[in-house]
């Protein structure tokens, strides 16, 4: 009754089977549960994974005895993660702006972007001596702190309202920005004491903003994890079956977490690693490593109940199997984030280094820890199993079913599913991007109070002051030059550096909000009309020039991961036609995904339901590493179904045996883990701050349709279309590339 052989056995009368037949072993059968003793009744000789998993099937004490030296040895440097990384990098190396902010640190007291801005606002006049009293204590606290260069009094026409209700104290930045938002984190609440009888005083500024925003968001982050948790494990005993099985992909997420949050720590002493490398590499470590083990687990009990393999033969039909999957699946992974290093930004760089090391903790888990553990459990991984799952076999009859439909009218769900996807994408052809405006921080956050009271006593453009920095011999002409810019509605008096380094600073407020996009325009418009060597910078100029630089690199880091991508692929499937359609494929998912991104987020359909406001734009930073993040997961799904087809191929040589096959034994697993990535992603979507938000939102969205339309619909569909072609290699390629095959014999 069996028309689509399973791995390890076939039809096809070319291919002689890999082993002899043999009833199946009862599930509780004891020579399984000690690999040592268990000799292996696999007649084919495993690979290189195959051996890899035999010696850890057979050095079960050594394996545990490393790993649990390894968490330990890292994991003791976890603890100090929160407090060793990074609250600043979001900037754009090699830019003006930068520049201007390193000049303005060392030769001119530390007034850069980075500096703390102090607003105290009164219902009187701030020479009240109650008021006075509170601005000295606000100079004195900032003054005391190691990490603030010159303190600045408010100046009358500068940091003194016309009004004289509103007063601003400056403490300029003696440490790196990175330094400078601790320094806000341990200076705010303080500072905020201060406030009463009828006086408010707030800390702004760039510093304090990226305080704010990685606390609202680091909050709001732990918060969806808390969420997902009970959820995911749910959906992890559905799809495991059984509660000890369900447990591994925990077992395998906290010692990748574990090494990999001491390994950022460690980092930190040669460079800065923004806080949201950790956020991001634990949410990735979980997602990864419920894929990886489900596979893996699957595809253990499989080679158990399918072959009667004893243990050791188990595990390493599959390591062969499965576990090359896995591997490539993890490179694949790796690869697409190293392209966001092509990105010069410590924020990014550091956030993709910090993803790509718990990949690799995981990675390494699943490869040596997972097989140790496989082997000790043996029949033992099915204890406490749900009563259904008892019965459940490895090939799942529903996506056998599911195959066989999409077989019979492929140009049909074909066609449907492609709709559906180009029609979500549509929306994407007019996506804007520009960097997070103050109404991303929560109202009650200190710098989004600050700057509302600076913009009300100051005009809109204050909380956006631009500082240009001119060689003191233009210093004339660049003062004539922006006092007459259109864009600017005051310039401060020229000041020349104290330590005679031979420069000049000018400090202009510009007439519009930070964050409006005609600011861009008068920030182009003095940079072509100042004199030759003059700098233009500031807290809002460092966000257009980061947007400029990923505008200009997202073409690349996108053509990069592809090109990766496929030649991850061609590699492994030796195929170059079934290697471009999976490449080809993860980008409908990750189009429509951003085309839902554009339709929520820029439009504002469904802000009310999620309760945000609509910025008009998407966060500057989600194209280029969103697409990156999505790709990456969709290549992980690619990677198991196209691995299992290919494997059902080199066995039968029928396309269709290929297409259905996979679906029977990989459709479930695919199914499971975009489950439990969905649950996750969309626990985001109901956090406070937009940012978590947009990533709940983009990747749910990209996971769910990658894994219901293209995955299990027209990926599939696309191998029945091409038939032989789809797996076709020209005699010079195949010469040139390594043989890799995914068949067990």
């Amino acid at each position: 009754m069996q028309s689509v052989p399973a791995p390890g056995a076939s039809n096809a009368p070319s291919t002689p089977p890999s082993g002899p037949p043999s009833a199946p072993s009862p599930p509780n059968a004891p020579s399984a549960s000690d690999p040592a003793k268990a000799p292996s009744r696999a007649t084919a000789s495993p690979g290189p994974f195959g051996r890899l998993g035999v010696w850890s099937a057979t050095h079960t004490k050594g394996v545990f005895l490393l790993w649990i030296v390894l968490v330990a040895l890292l994991g003791a440097f976890a603890p100090k993660v929160q407090s060793a990384l990074s609250g600043a990098g979001w900037q754009a190396d090699g830019s003006q702006s930068v520049a201007v902010r390193q000049i303005a640190q060392e030769h001119f007291g530390g007034n850069a972007s980075s500096a703390l801005q102090i607003v105290v606002h009164a219902d009187r006049p701030v020479g009240d001596p109650a008021v006075r009293k509170v601005i000295a204590q606000a100079e004195s606290i900032v003054r005391a702190d190691p990490r603030v260069a010159d303190v600045v009094p408010p100046q009358p026409g500068a940091t003194l309202s016309g009004d004289g209700r509103t007063a601003v104290v400056l403490a300029g930045a003696k440490a790196d920005p990175n330094e400078m938002v601790r320094a806000a984190d341990d200076l705010k609440g303080p500072l905020a004491a201060l406030s009463g009888h009828g006086v408010t005083v707030q800390a702004t500024g760039a510093s304090v903003l990226w305080s704010d925003f990685n606390t609202a968001n680091h909050d709001a982050m732990m918060h969806s994890e808390i969420l997902s948790w009970p959820v995911t494990l749910v959906i992890l005993v559905l799809a495991f079956g059984s509660l000890v099985a369900a447990g591994l992909p925990l077992l395998l997420t906290m010692a990748g977490l574990a090494a990999s949050a001491g390994s950022l720590v460690l980092l930190t002493h040669l460079t800065p690693v923004s806080i949201w490398a950790m956020n991001f590499a634990m949410m990735f470590a979980l997602a990864l490593g419920i894929d990886y083990a489900l596979f893996m687990v699957m595809r253990f009990r499989a080679a158990r109940r399918e072959r009667s393999r004893d243990t050791v033969a188990a595990v390493a039909e599959t390591m062969d199997t499965a576990g090359k999957a896995v591997a490539l699946s993890g490179a694949t992974v790796l690869v697409s984030l190293s392209a966001v290093m092509l990105v010069p930004s410590p924020a990014f760089r550091s956030m993709a280094g910090g993803i790509m090391l718990a990949v690799a903790f995981v990675l390494a888990a699943t490869l040596t820890l997972l097989p140790a553990v496989l082997a000790r459990l043996g029949h033992r991984v099915d204890a406490v199993a749900l009563p259904w799952a008892r019965k459940a076999e490895p090939r799942s009859p529903r996506f056998a079913s599911w195959g066989e439909r999409l077989w019979r009218r492929p140009v049909a769900y074909g066609a449907a599913a492609l709709v559906v996807l180009l029609a979500l994408a549509a929306p994407v052809i007019g996506l804007r991007t520009a960097m997070p405006s103050i109404n991303v921080l929560p109202k009650d956050a200190s710098a989004r109070a600050g700057y509302t009271t600076v913009q009300q006593a100051f005009g809109p453009g204050a909380p956006g002051t631009l500082q240009i920095a001119v060689p003191s011999g233009a210093a004339g002409q660049a003062a004539d030059v922006v006092r007459h810019a259109p864009g600017i509605a005051a310039a401060m008096p020229a000041q020349a550096a104290a330590d005679h380094s031979g420069w000049t600073m000018i400090q202009a407020v510009p007439k519009v909000d930070p964050s409006d996009p005609a600011l861009s325009t008068t920030v182009h418009a003095l940079r072509a009309d100042l004199p030759r060597g003059s700098l233009v910078g500031g807290a809002a100029v460092e966000n257009l020039d980061l947007q400029a630089l990923l505008t200009a690199r997202t073409p690349l880091v996108i053509g990069v991961v592809l090109g990766l991508g496929f030649l991850l692929l061609l590699v492994a499937l030796q195929a170059p036609l079934v290697a471009a359609l999976g490449t080809a494929a993860s980008l409908l998912s990750t189009g429509a995904a951003f085309g839902v991104a554009r339709l929520v987020f820029q439009d504002g359909h469904g802000a009310g339901l999620l309760g945000f406001g609509s910025q008009g734009f998407l966060d500057g930073w989600a194209p280029v590493f969103f697409f990156a993040m999505i790709f990456a997961i969709a290549m992980d799904y690619t990677v198991f179904l196209l691995a299992s087809a290919k494997e059902h191929y080199e066995r039968t040589r029928s396309p269709k045996e290929a297409m259905v096959g996979a679906m029977a034994h990989s459709g479930r697993v695919v199914f499971a883990a975009a489950a439990v990535m969905v649950a996750v992603f969309l626990t985001f979507a109901v956090s406070g701050p937009l940012p978590p938000k947009e990533m709940g939102i983009v990747l749910g969205t990209a996971v769910l349709l990658d894994a219901a339309l293209v995955r299990l619909v027209l990926l599939p569909v696309l191998l029945r279309l091409t038939g032989h072609a789809a797996w076709w290699s020209p005699a010079w390629l195949r010469r040139i590339l390594p043989a890799v095959r995914f068949s067990h014999g």
